[in-house]
């Protein structure tokens, strides 16, 4: 027997994963969590909301369509924790104008993907997510590897050249 939950045994509005951001930067959590209602339709459960002794947000979590995605502030102390988010939409063009009315750096533009996917990339201080439509999940596919793989001596994809872009440091770290 699997030692996860799934199915009728989890909580309502939960998954077998669930991620839990940990939100550095302008504005911190409440911005995020703004940005995912702005942007994506989130909807808070404000019964999670809950403001730790130093006025920084401890947890709280939002529902996207089928998923909750749990938030904190990170404490000045706690270390970096870089993370990115796919989602799955129905219209990868309006999350992409909605992104940038929300302050959103657009990495990759809405462009074609191997599996009959299109896909976008977002960035702002709070989250890098990965925006997909029209696809088939890896999921859905066969239960093996896939015999894809770049041409090592082409020029990367605009695909893989605006992410390592977005995710390359600067000098200055």
């Amino acid at each position: 027997m699997t030692p996860v939950l799934d199915g009728a045994a989890l909580p309502p509005g939960y998954g077998t994963v669930n991620p839990f951001v940990v939100v550095r930067g302008p504005g911190g959590a409440p911005a995020f969590l703004r940005f995912v209602t702005d942007v994506l339709d989130g909807r808070e459960t404000r019964a999670a909301h809950t403001v730790d002794a130093d006025d920084l947000l401890i947890h709280a979590e939002i529902r996207v369509g089928g998923s909750t995605i749990m938030v904190c502030d990170a404490k000045p102390h706690w270390a970096s924790t870089p993370a990115l988010f796919q989602v799955y939409v129905r219209d990868v063009d309006d999350v992409v104008v909605r992104a940038r009315a929300a302050d959103a750096e657009v990495v990759t533009e809405p462009t074609p993907f191997h599996g009959g996917q299109r896909l976008a990339r977002l960035r702002n201080p709070w989250v890098a997510p990965r925006v997909r439509a029209d696809s088939v999940a890896p999921s859905e596919g066969p239960d093996e590897l896939p015999t894809w793989r770049p041409d090592p001596s082409a020029p990367p994809s605009s695909v893989h050249r605006t992410i390592d872009e977005a995710l390359t440091a600067p000098e200055s770290e």
